[in-house]
């Protein structure tokens, strides 16, 4: 499947310098590249190798990272997320063939357009520079939506068109965000999409702290007073309305097993310490009628 807008080419290289915003978004891209080289049974992100293709960029001290056993697993994270967010998503479709794709914070995640049939409506929402390189970077397509807009100006719930359902979904967003704007998001979701679903991942008080901090220091963020995360996503989350339904699954073992020749033991071991220990979560919400 061919993801990319047609009339780019692997000669249409763009330049992009260390230390920018730039950097930043292709970075995750690049893991999922090579959790794709390394562990194709398990995961292929074809729109990141042709992106990463396009890209006037040294990659060299990268490719060294991820062939550490440690980054060889950030890899593999990055991609499990991945698939368990596509797995909800079309789980959803299957009831809601019609449904529209909503991606917050969506930076160059493009695996919705390889969910559903092709024809569903895709919306995808952040700020004005990332939205301007995903379009620079992978185009547009004519069944997506790109809205300019901060998830917490929630003037931007008005642009998406959810008449015959929509599933949204937000991978490694939330951390970001306070807890009170989460609870802002999904509240006033419950009162302008019943009967749709919100996928995003989660961490625990440990993964917080020794995950998290790490890096939403390397974006520059040192106040980490009351952001987003939860040792009991069910219990916690449940509180917040009596219209939603909450569920969560382990992000890295909790829809695929990961028992695959590539899949070495320590990546099993720190897999399960994830999910377990770090309590990496992914959160499903059903937004009742």
């Amino acid at each position: 499947m061919h993801v990319l807008s047609k009339g780019f080419t692997v000669d249409d290289k763009l330049q992009i310098q260390p230390g920018t915003a730039q950097e930043t978004l292709i970075i995750p891209l690049y893991a999922r590249k090579k959790c794709g080289d390394k562990f194709p049974e398990l995961y292929a992100d074809p729109a990141a190798t042709e992106i990463c293709n396009r890209l006037d960029y040294d990659f060299s001290e990268l490719n060294k990272k991820y062939d550490t056993t440690f980054y060889e697993f950030g890899a593999l994270e990055g991609a499990m997320r991945q698939l368990d967010m596509m797995y909800e998503i079309n789980d959803y479709l299957r009831n809601h063939p019609n449904a529209s794709i909503v991606c917050l914070g969506c930076g160059l995640d493009l695996d919705s357009r390889r969910c559903g049939n092709q024809q569903n409506k895709i919306f995808n929402v952040d700020f004005p520079d990332v939205i301007a390189m995903r379009e620079e970077l992978a185009g547009t397509n004519p069944r997506e939506t790109n809205i300019v807009s901060d998830l917490t100006d929630l003037s931007w719930m008005d642009q998406v068109d959810a008449r015959n359902g929509a599933a949204f979904y937000a991978a490694g967003v939330f951390h970001y965000l306070k807890k009170e704007n989460v609870k802002a998001i999904v509240l006033k979701m419950t009162e302008l999409f019943p009967g749709c679903r919100l996928v995003f991942d989660t961490v625990g008080t440990l993964g917080y702290k020794l995950m998290m901090r790490v890096i939403l220091k390397k974006h520059g963020m040192n106040n980490f007073g009351n952001l987003f995360y939860t040792n009991n996503s069910v219990k916690d989350l449940s509180s917040w309305s009596d219209k939603i339904s909450v569920s969560s699954k382990g992000y890295m073992l909790g829809y695929y097993d990961m028992k695959l020749p590539s899949i070495k033991g320590i990546h099993r071991l720190l897999a399960n310490i994830g999910d377990n220990i770090m309590h990496m979560q992914i959160v499903k919400i059903e937004l009742l009628y």
